[in-house]
């Protein structure tokens, strides 16, 4: 009698790359053959093609696999213009599922309007970890693998795949994982490397910290770098800003906070006249409509700057611990700031300054200079652009203030803490800047949000190095004009 042979273990089929619409997004085709993605009925043109490649865009429903138009037929380049297209406005995402099934084993959603699936060469003898600020967590019924660091999030709708993927906490060399059986496949693999999910771990190399990136990455605290990035724009697709999204769930906050219970001391019987600077107070107000027939000077600015965020002074301090420490250096100036670190530095998106040219500045606080940044004519229209909309202002402002972190100024220093303490200097120079903007007659407001990868690319630097923290506008405000009514009447 013949011993059976051993079955062999099954592994997982290799998943399947497709584009597909966001769920939101339908395709209507137009009698002259263009096609328009369709949000919330509002049309975004895509371009005419031919009607072989309008019947072959309709697959983007369910899923296009992207190997499909990568035979370069004239079709297959109309898809790939259209696919693209799409992928800039925001509207696709990307599926692994396997032949033959309609579940979806990963779903890869992008975070920036620039993201493509890119699969780099892995060789068998590297070896791959899971970054240390790579988390999964629960949204909705879904499970979802992300990074602050990341283009884009894995949404994971396979168990077996998030287990292999939790594997990778130890670093394991891609021959190793291949021979497993849930192995996941080399696409989504490198498409993880690619988003810096996964890293490269060097041989012979001690502790994995300071492998990941380079030194200004190696300062970031895990809880830091995700609150920089999912509380800003341009690295995340999540809603942001003021669209009240608890309207019928939760009942606002009053303005005024209910009293406690127990005897007051009233306080109204030691009023005394106010000082100018408690005047001064008073009449800081946010200031969103310029006067653009009028607009804030070059002396203006100069004196703004002097008073708000010049160096002041600079000093040396040797650091005391056992076996001595390097020598830090110092400064000071108007506003407070942690442990004098005084890590914010200014940038200036100039629309309409007389005596200075319209562009982007840096502001020099050492030498209380303005230097200007080459940039791209429409990436400054997009900063000051976005800080009107975000302001629901009439017009744009003269200066936008971009208010920047060095961060490793501070996380050098503090754990933990150290982007808490950042926004803390924030709230301080923006007030500072409120109350010098209204001694000196003009205009000012803090801007909520602010776009990192734009930022990024004006400057040119890595949005883990310096990058924006808050927006200040400012300019000369325009004077509502009182009816003669009013006037005569002494009403305001």
């Amino acid at each position: 009698m013949r011993a059976s042979r051993p079955k062999k273990r099954r592994k997982f089929a290799p998943p399947v790359l497709s584009a597909r619409l966001n769920d939101r997004i339908t395709l209507e085709t137009r009698d002259d053959g263009s096609i328009a993605a369709v949000f919330d009925d509002y049309p975004i043109k895509m371009g005419r093609f031919s009607p072989k490649a309008v019947t072959r865009a309709r697959d983007l429903s369910v899923g296009l696999p992207l190997a499909s138009f990568a035979k370069g037929t004239a079709v297959d380049r109309e898809i790939d213009l259209l696919v693209r297209r799409l992928a800039r406005s925001g509207l696709l995402e990307y599926r692994f599922a396997r032949r033959g099934d309609d579940q979806d084993v990963v779903v890869i959603e992008p975070q920036t309007p620039d993201y493509w699936p890119q699969a780099p060469k892995l060789g068998a003898s590297d070896t791959l970890a899971l970054s240390r600020f790579a988390y999964l967590r629960r949204r909705g019924n879904a499970m979802v693998l992300e990074s602050p660091r990341a283009t884009a999030l894995f949404r994971i709708g396979d168990a077996q795949i998030a287990a292999a993927l939790a594997r990778l906490a130890i670093p394991q060399k891609i021959g190793k994982l291949r021979l497993q059986r849930d192995f996941p496949g080399n696409e989504l693999i490198a498409l993880l490397f690619d988003c810096q999910i996964l890293f490269k771990v060097e041989p012979g190399s001690e502790g994995l910290r300071p492998q990941e990136g380079d030194e200004s990455l190696v300062l970031w605290d895990f809880h830091d770098l995700l609150f920089h990035t999912r509380s800003t724009e341009g690295r995340q697709a999540n809603p942001l800003g003021g669209v009240y999204p608890y309207v019928g769930t939760i009942t606002p906050l009053p303005a005024v906070r209910q009293r406690w219970p127990g005897t007051a001391i009233d306080l109204r019987e030691f009023e005394t006249p106010l000082a100018p600077f408690a005047n001064l107070l008073r009449e800081r107000h946010s200031v969103r409509d310029f006067d653009e027939q009028r607009p804030i000077t070059l002396p203006e600015l100069a004196q703004f700057l002097d008073g708000t965020a010049r160096v002041l002074s600079r000093w040396e301090s040797a650091l005391d611990l056992d076996g001595g420490g390097p020598v830090l250096d110092y400064t000071r100036r108007p506003y407070p700031s942690g442990g004098s670190a005084y890590e914010l530095e200014l940038y200036l998106a100039v629309s309409n300054c007389e005596g200075l040219a319209r562009g982007f500045y840096h502001y020099d606080a050492d030498a209380h200079a303005l230097v200007a940044i080459t940039v791209h004519p429409q990436q400054l229209d997009s900063m000051l652009g976005a800080a009107q909309f975000a302001l629901d202002a009439p017009g744009l402002p003269q200066i936008l203030v971009t208010v920047a972190a060095r961060f490793g100024r501070l996380s050098w220093k503090y754990s933990g803490i150290a982007y808490s303490l950042i926004m803390k200097d924030v709230g301080g120079l923006f007030q500072t800047f409120y109350l010098m903007a209204t001694e000196m007659g003009l205009g000012g407001c803090a801007v909520g949000s602010n776009d990192i990868d734009l930022f990024a690319q004006m400057t040119r630097m890595k949005f883990h190095v310096e990058g924006p923290v808050g927006q200040f506008v400012l300019g000369r405000e325009r004077k509502q004009e009182i009816p003669a009514d009013d006037a005569v009447s002494g009403t305001s």
